[in-house]
């Protein structure tokens, strides 16, 4: 009858509870030693099991989605030769100290299944998994070389040809700042505008080509939703005023800009999870707060960024931004400047309109949009009073936030703004 052999998972490494991916035999299936027999998957390499020793397959002990470690039983072989149950990665060559130390977690891949040793194609020897994930992501196996030993082809393998694609896809658009996001949509049809009259070419500067490239990337990765809400800053103004008036020699004197930016920063403060950003599965919040605003040049729109805002006072403030606006319009305004913003300010106050929804600036999770102030009349419990209302427009990324924290966050933000006492709370 010959001898009934169980067959382990050998030595992966530190990998524990790995998820078998795939059963490649069956009971009754003839296999030979090195025959990969399942095939398991980590979240870094795809591992093959080998039977250990040939014979007729008896027993298959787990099943897809069950997680094993090394040891864990996979299938039972009858073997007319008795032998011990083998848990190295290559029978041909014996465990010792040396090799057990210096075994990576990937060498798990070593092992070639005769089907496919036996194949017509000029592809090295590869699984099962390494084949499904070069379909998923459309790569031709027949042009890659594989690492592992004996020329196998491994995830790894497949994974490398993927980043490459990206990387000189990334680096196309980068020699063209033309290229971008807008490049993945398909093309427009060209229209010779002179046919319907005269035309002039204008060359666009390298800001605005950039901008839009991340305006355009920004839109399309982010789930933008928009909160509107407005501030009573009648109070506000008189005290600018006030402030203003005192000012005899007419330096440091407060726009709206200030206290707008001083008030993002204490809301930051109240709710970290606007000063956050995304970065895969994890939401990196940062403890400092510094607060960008968007500033019109003749090249295009740039973003200078005040650090610290929540720590320094409003005529702090005023002077740092009436600077980083002079700088920014003279070109002058350098990259360290425009840099470690954790939250953005898009201010159309002086130029008008009622309201509109700002483009994150990635990687933050949301801006501010302010639009121009208005008397509006608000009934005060008695009759109706002119008050000087300003809108207020939050866009935040879905993934971060949801829409009630961005109206708390909003509310207390125009809350600030409407009784400016309460920042020395």
């Amino acid at each position: 009858m010959g001898k009934l052999i169980e067959a382990c998972v050998p030595d992966i490494g530190d990998y524990r509870d790995v998820p078998v991916i795939e059963i490649l035999v069956g009971p009754g299936d003839r296999v030979e030693a090195n025959t990969t027999v399942v095939v398991l998957e980590s979240d870094k390499a795809t591992l093959d099991v080998p039977a250990g020793h040939g014979g007729l397959v008896e027993e298959v002990l787990v099943r897809a989605g069950d997680l094993v470690s090394q040891g864990s039983p996979v299938l039972r072989v009858r073997n007319r030769i008795a032998a011990a149950v083998l848990t190295d990665l290559d029978p041909a060559q014996p465990e010792t100290a040396e090799t057990s130390a210096g075994r990576q977690p990937h060498a798990a891949e070593t092992h070639i299944a005769p089907v496919l040793a036996t194949s017509t194609s000029t592809v090295g020897p590869c699984g099962p998994a390494v084949r499904r994930l070069a379909r998923q992501f459309g790569v031709d196996i027949e042009r890659l070389k594989g690492s592992g030993p004996k020329g196998r082809l491994l995830k790894e393998d497949v994974l490398a040809r993927v980043r490459k694609a990206v990387h000189e896809e990334m680096h196309a658009d980068r020699a063209d700042p033309t290229k971008g996001a807008e490049a993945e949509k398909p093309a427009r049809p060209a229209v010779d505008y002179s046919r319907f009259g005269k035309i002039e070419r204008i060359q666009r500067s390298r800001i605005r080509q950039i901008a839009s490239d991340n305006l355009a990337r920004n839109w399309a990765t982010i789930p933008h939703v928009t909160n509107f809400d407005h501030a009573d800053i009648s109070t506000l103004e008189e005290f600018r005023k006030q402030v203003n008036a005192e000012q005899r020699d007419g330096s440091d004197r407060l726009t709206l800009l200030p206290f707008i930016l001083k008030a993002a920063a204490l809301a930051l403060q109240r709710y970290p999870a606007f000063n956050s950003t995304v970065e895969g599965n994890e939401s990196i919040v940062r403890s400092y707060r510094h607060i960008g605003f968007a500033v019109d040049t003749p090249e295009g729109l740039v973003v200078p960024v005040v650090r610290d805002a929540d720590k320094k006072g409003l005529l702090d403030i005023a002077r740092e931004s009436d600077e980083l606006v002079r700088l920014a319009r003279a070109g002058k305004l350098g990259p360290d400047r425009m840099q470690g913003g954790c939250f953005t300010v898009s201010n159309l106050s002086s130029a008008g309109g009622s309201g509109f929804t700002p483009i994150i600036n990635a990687p933050e999770v949301a801006i501010l949009g302010v639009a121009r102030s208005e008397i509006r009349p608000v009934w005060d419990g008695v009759q109706f009073q002119p008050r000087l209302v300003l809108p207020l427009c939050l866009s935040w990324d879905h993934r971060a936030l949801d829409g009630v924290a961005a109206a708390r966050f909003l509310g207390f933000l125009a809350g600030m703004l409407s009784d400016f006492r309460r920042a020395v709370l």
